[in-house]
């Protein structure tokens, strides 16, 4: 083990590598994340004080009216303790962990990955990056399907910070729609938020109201033509299907407009 062979390792070159493989993907929140981290010994023995996998997301942040994106790690799981990976040694190590609930899906190119790390003291920490598609839970489906039955259509979503609505993230998804012929002329935009619970789903709905003449410029102006409510629905509702959750959505649109 050459002092040279040594001080490349420290740079990353000839040193331990990492590749991480995942049972498939794509997932939805709750689901369980399974896969294998291969690693590799390099040119020398390097000690290696943790292996661990992060489940990454990003939102955007807004300081002195400039938008930033910020890196957000959603779960940690530390998968070892120190070792030493000799050289030449071919490593696998499983894992497994359930997707957090607050997981966001990855609508509008909304990045979600599985970071795989080796903290090595004194070198450049080895690393791969998975990204992996998130799609609707069963009972958050149901509302997609639900405001689309009411005929509205997607526009877009972002993940923005707001750690007041943030249920244990500092940030909150945004899916908006535009509306379909029957709400054109009343709504300019339905806007979700959902907080998905293992027995229910919690949805903020925001109302942008479209305004008519003088009295809706002034609305307008002071931001009075958006009205906001919550939709709680229990499991035992989302188990009566779309058509239902689109009746209960319905009425509460009705009163807000």
């Amino acid at each position: 083990m050459s002092f040279f062979n040594k001080m490349l390792a420290s740079v990353g070159i000839g040193a331990v590598e990492v590749n991480t493989h995942l049972e498939k993907s794509s997932y939805y929140p709750g689901e369980d994340i399974r896969g294998v981290i291969h690693i590799r010994g390099g040119n020398v023995d390097q000690n290696v004080d943790r292996i661990y996998v992060k489940l990454m997301t990003e939102y955007t942040k807004e300081i002195n009216d400039k938008k930033f994106y910020e890196s957000y790690t959603i779960a940690k799981v530390k998968l070892s303790d120190s070792l030493i990976v000799k050289q030449g040694d071919k490593l696998e190590i499983p894992f497994e962990f359930p997707l957090p609930l607050e997981t966001p899906l990855t609508l509008s190119r909304q990045p979600v990955w599985v970071h795989t790390g080796l903290d090595i003291e004194y070198a450049i920490d080895p690393k791969d990056r998975d990204f992996i598609e998130v799609t609707p839970h069963p009972y958050t489906s149901v509302v997609l399907d639900a405001v689309s039955e009411l005929g509205f259509r997607f526009k877009m979503a972002t993940c923005e910070h707001h750690p007041r609505l943030g249920r244990g993230v500092p940030f909150v998804q945004e899916i908006e729609f535009y509306p379909g012929p029957e709400y054109a002329r009343r709504i300019t935009e339905l806007e979700l938020i959902m907080h998905l619970e293992y027995d229910r789903l919690s949805v903020l709905v925001e109302i942008d109201r479209r305004g008519r003449g003088l009295s809706g410029w002034l609305e307008r102006s002071f931001d009075m033509d958006e009205s906001q409510c919550r939709m709680i629905l229990e499991k035992s509702e989302l188990k009566k299907g779309p058509a239902y959750v689109a009746e209960i959505l319905k009425d509460l649109l009705d009163r807000q407009i």
